[in-house]
């Protein structure tokens, strides 16, 4: 069963930085784990740390055991980590059918049933095959940057911010397919800047304050707490 864990990772966009100041975090298989916090305070940096994307100065990340190379993202992958970024997440001048066989491109050999097996987990990806990625809204774009995603077939998906910019029905559908994917087995760590959906959504909270982790707890239980609420959620009652 997957198991993600990091220890005391620490860094930023360049060597000087320190965006991110030591965080530790675990994240297991079935987990929807959903990051909150305010703007700047290291949400994103810290997923590009563990996906790879960047270096960290110091810490360790581990896939079900197996140390992952620092820095190095496409070994990463090739354990069964995935990383969707937020922006520039599809190949818009693409089809539909041509990112998915992208996302593929390090498992050829299997190449059409793994396109195959996300068009049935997908099926409006099905009926727009033919259509180039940058005609789709914005909902079905976000549907699409999660197939390529999962086309390596990995254990643990880390999501950055995969609602912004959708009207609220969109988002709703994409934290419907999110929460099926966690079920289904995936370990899933999600930056969210809607966090009171995500913590709907959700069943773990962590909330990062100036690149530390201030909570980690049940999203229920953060949802409950009067000071996180009044702090992230707009002093909204969890309903």
């Amino acid at each position: 069963m997957a198991h993600l864990k990091v220890e005391g990772i620490r860094g930023g966009y360049a060597s000087a930085d320190e965006i991110v100041k030591g965080i530790d975090l675990e994240v297991k298989a079935r987990d929807l784990a959903v990051i909150i916090g305010p703007n700047g305070a290291g949400k994103s940096t810290f997923l590009k740390l563990v996906a790879g994307l960047l270096r960290p100065k110091q810490g360790s990340v581990q896939l079900s055991g197996i140390a992952l190379p620092p820095g190095e993202a496409q070994a990463a992958c090739q354990v069964g980590l995935s990383f969707v970024p937020q922006e520039r997440n599809v190949f818009q001048s693409l089809t539909v059918r041509e990112n998915l066989e992208m996302g593929g491109y390090s498992v050829r050999k299997e190449l059409r049933a793994r396109v195959e097996a996300q068009l049935e987990r997908f099926p409006m990806l099905k009926a727009r095959l033919k259509d180039k990625a940058g005609n789709l809204s914005g909902g079905q774009r976000q549907v699409l940057a999660m197939a390529i995603a999962l086309i390596t077939e990995p254990s643990v998906l880390l999501l950055d911010e995969p609602t912004a910019g959708l009207s609220p029905a969109a988002a709703d559908e994409i934290f419907e397919l999110i929460r099926g994917l966690s079920q289904q087995g995936l370990a899933i760590l999600m930056v969210e800047q809607n966090a009171l959906l995500g913590l709907e959504y959700g069943n773990r909270g962590i909330v990062l304050v100036a690149g530390k982790k201030m909570r980690d707890d049940s999203a229920q239980g953060l949802l409950n707490d009067d000071e996180i609420r009044h702090l992230f959620l707009g002093g909204v009652h969890a309903h």
